[in-house]
């Protein structure tokens, strides 16, 4: 029988197990029952709640974000998926401000690695105060249908650059852990393509730029094995009943029994000592236990493509920092990030992602200005301190706000003259507005433009002369160069009145 099987079918087997341990603590925790204010009593308690815990599977967490404080004053916080794909859904935390405010868009990139993303509440919570946060949720591979198609690396980089489409320009993408690679990546493409919604700055946090630099216990264990190896041993198929039975996938809980017998002699004394807080009565040190694991216990499934292609690309070959990565037939190349600030931080006890592995990102941007650069290692703090805890938010979030801030302002004139570096000896005179968005030539193919309402065959080749080729240019426009647009073509308000911006922006995303 298949191992995923055989562990569901131990989660079943428990389940009347678990149901009587829960009853007895009930029992024994009744006031009126007199052996509840024994020692015995309590004893008996405190065993069955240990025995349920971690015999228990644990869903996904909340966020638990109701409020947050803005300038002193608190205000409410809703959670609201804009953006959605069968891997992963958006979610912005919309703050309920009285005013609006020109704080930073913030799109923190979760790691895909068995936790969910509610692990970095704490860094969405310390970045709330000063920042328009959004995070990405990804989704447990095993909830997802086979009918919904693959998603593999090359998958995980479009996905990014379609959400920072769909958040506009002046984003600023922090990546936490194993999104480093693909954020990377997924910066030196846009790039590469002189896309104007390519990000203000880009913050990578632990991750696993080069693991060649001070390898650690997970380094080495991908480098002692072939990528078959992994493939014959971990990859899996979801058993019935989950919406994704039949998926290949790399299951949550063989990367949990990873993370744990690393180790493990503390997770054991934390439960130990969870018990005698239980029977000592101390209900603030047992709860902050029951916080941290029932973040931790709850894992979710990577689809095996996935999980495959970032072990072989990022583990074994090392093909970022040697220059040969590839998104899908297009070589990834770090020396296109020109405009892009980059700050990278470490923990000094990283255990996971070894000093130096982060800070080689500035290596491979050999074409970004020294003054856009930034690094941070942060003090006797390990993996998990690098995005969450005390030190985290007195020392690392404002650290982050304040890169993020630096290289804000401007950073809009910038893309944009990016846009149309190529045509600088034909380019309008400076008065001219639309000079930033105007192209001699499309990159590329060019976009149906008709799939805009109210463009016909009529209009796209006044667009076209006039030097708009693409959704990407229309979505950018601003309100002085739609009145410029607006008098060169003679279009009498037809782009506002007819939502082209809106429109094309959807394109744009759709494209990718």
């Amino acid at each position: 029988m298949p191992y995923y099987h055989l562990y569901e079918l131990n989660h079943a087997a428990m389940g009347p197990v678990r149901a009587a341990a829960d009853a007895t603590r009930l029992y024994f925790q009744n006031p009126f029952n007199p052996l509840t204010h024994t020692q015995f009593g309590r004893q008996i308690a405190a065993a069955c709640e240990v025995l349920e815990r971690t015999t228990r599977r644990y869903g996904k967490p909340d966020f638990g974000l109701p409020e947050t404080s803005v300038g002193g004053m608190r205000v409410p916080v809703r959670e609201r998926i804009v953006w959605s794909r069968p891997f992963c859904n958006l979610i912005h935390f919309e703050r309920g401000l009285e005013k609006p405010r020109r704080d930073p868009k913030l799109l923190i990139v979760a790691p895909m690695s068995g936790h969910y993303a509610t692990l970095l509440r704490g860094t969405v919570e310390a970045m709330l105060p000063r920042a328009d946060v959004y995070i990405t949720d990804w989704i447990d591979a095993r909830m997802v249908p086979l009918a919904e198609g693959k998603f593999d690396l090359d998958d995980y980089i479009d996905y990014v650059i379609s959400m920072i489409h769909y958040l506009g320009t002046d984003t600023h993408v922090i990546a936490v852990c194993q999104p480093s690679v693909p954020v990377l990546a997924a910066v030196a493409v846009m790039e590469e393509r002189d896309d104007p919604y390519a990000p203000s700055t880009m913050t990578l946090m632990g991750g696993p730029i080069d693991t060649r630099v001070a390898p650690t216990a997970v380094n080495d264990l991908a480098q002692s094995k072939d990528i078959e190896w992994f493939r014959r041993n971990v990859i899996m198929k979801v058993p019935f009943p989950h919406p994704g039975v039949m998926r290949d996938v790399y299951p949550g809980f063989l990367q949990l029994s990873g993370f744990m017998s690393m180790n493990l002699d503390r997770h054991l004394i934390a439960h130990r000592d969870f018990f005698q807080h239980l029977v000592k009565g101390d209900g603030d040190s047992a709860e902050k236990h029951r916080d941290f694991y029932d973040e931790y216990l709850a894992v979710m499934d990577l689809s095996a493509e996935f999980y495959l292609q970032t072990v072989e690309t990022v583990f074994i070959e090392h093909a970022l920092p040697l220059g040969t990565m590839m998104h899908g037939d297009t070589p990834v190349n770090c020396a296109a990030i020109r405009n892009t600030a980059l700050l990278t931080v470490e923990g000094e006890k990283d255990d996971i992602t070894g000093r130096g592995q982060t800070r080689a990102a500035h290596d491979l941007c050999t074409s970004l200005p020294d003054d856009k650069k930034a690094h941070y290692e942060q003090p006797n703090v390990g993996h998990y301190g690098v995005f969450n805890g005390s030190r985290f938010r007195s020392e690392i979030a404002p650290r982050i706000i304040d890169f993020v801030l630096t290289h804000a302002a401007g950073r809009k004139p910038a893309a944009m003259a990016a846009a149309a570096r190529t045509l600088a000896a034909k380019a309008p005179a400076k008065a001219d507005p639309l000079a930033a968005i105007l192209l001699s030539e499309p990159r590329g193919v060019a976009d149906d433009l008709k799939a805009i309402t109210g463009v016909g065959p009529k209009l796209e080749k006044a667009l076209n002369g006039a030097g708009i080729f693409h959704y990407w240019q229309i979505a950018a426009l601003t309100e002085q160069q739609i009145d410029a647009l607006d008098a060169r073509l003679d279009f009498r308000g037809r782009i506002a009145r007819d939502n082209w911006i809106e429109q094309a922006r959807r394109l744009t995303e759709t494209v990718g």
